[in-house]
Parts: C-alpha cells; sequence; structure tokens
C-alpha cells in the first residue's frame, strides 16, 4: 500500500501532541476483509486508565480533482469505521486533511453538508510546521 504524500507529516504532528502511534499501517480483518488504515494511535489518559484510541486515514488533496479526491476519502472512512465498530470499537476515527485543503475546499457549503451527514471527524494539519491545527467532531 502507497502511503500518502503527507503520512509522515501528519504522524510528527501526532507525537508532538503526545500520541504514541502504536500502528503504521493499523491492520484490521472484518468480515472477510483485510483493512490498513494508515496509522494507529493511542494516548494515554492517567497511570491507571485506560487510554484514548485513535485511527487516522490521511489525505493529502493533492490532485487536479479534489471531489474525486474526496468520493475516494469518503467512501474509506466509511467502510474504515463500519471496520472499527465491529473489531475496535474502543478505537475512533479520523480523516486527517491539509490546512490549506480545508480551508479551500471543506469549507464549500455542499462539503460541510456531506461532512455533517456522514459524521466524519476530521485533523486538520499544518503541512509547513507539521503541527496539528484543529480537531473536529
Amino acid at each position: 500500500m502507497a502511503r500518502d504524500l503527507f503520512h509522515n507529516i501528519v504522524r510528527s504532528a501526532l507525537e508532538k501532541e503526545g500520541w504514541v502511534v502504536t500502528n503504521d499501517p493499523l491492520n484490521i480483518r472484518c468480515g472477510g476483509v483485510d483493512i490498513q488504515i494508515d496509522l494507529g494511535a493511542e494516548r494515554l489518559i492517567a497511570a491507571e486508565k485506560a487510554g484514548e484510541k485513535i485511527a487516522v486515514e490521511i489525505k493529502n488533496f493533492v490532485s487536479a480533482s479534489k471531489i474525486s479526491e474526496f468520493h475516494m476519502a469518503l467512501g474509506q472512512f466509511i467502510n474504515y469505521r463500519t471496520a472499527l465498530r465491529a473489531e475496535e470499537p474502543n478505537r475512533t476515527l479520523y480523516l486527517a486533511v491539509p490546512l490549506a485543503t480545508y480551508n479551500d475546499f471543506f469549507n464549500l457549503s455542499f462539503i460541510e453538508t456531506v461532512v455533517n451527514e456522514n459524521k466524519l471527524k476530521l485533523i486538520i494539519y499544518n503541512v509547513e510546521t507539521e503541527e496539528i491545527e484543529q480537531w473536529t467532531n
């Protein structure tokens, strides 16, 4: 599986925020299908409590057709979320998108509607600073 252009940037940004990458990639088998999500990470909340777990699908949106990339990303997100609910229900799925794409594309009313209707959780990352700018739920 080819890594997205900004894979290491997102990994670094998560680690800067205290996340420990536990899976790169996160492999799940669900209903006879093998799935690879870009990253699995965990952050310990307290020494004696179970940690918060996430899965992150990283997208770069660098092709000429952002809507085509969005269609693919949305389909992956829905499939991956379904698999996680069955196999790792304590892990929350996020779609990681670059800040520039979020500002230019994800703020379009149609895209906002699709994101809201499908309950996409987003991580918006800054390519230049290698930091997470925003988490959306």
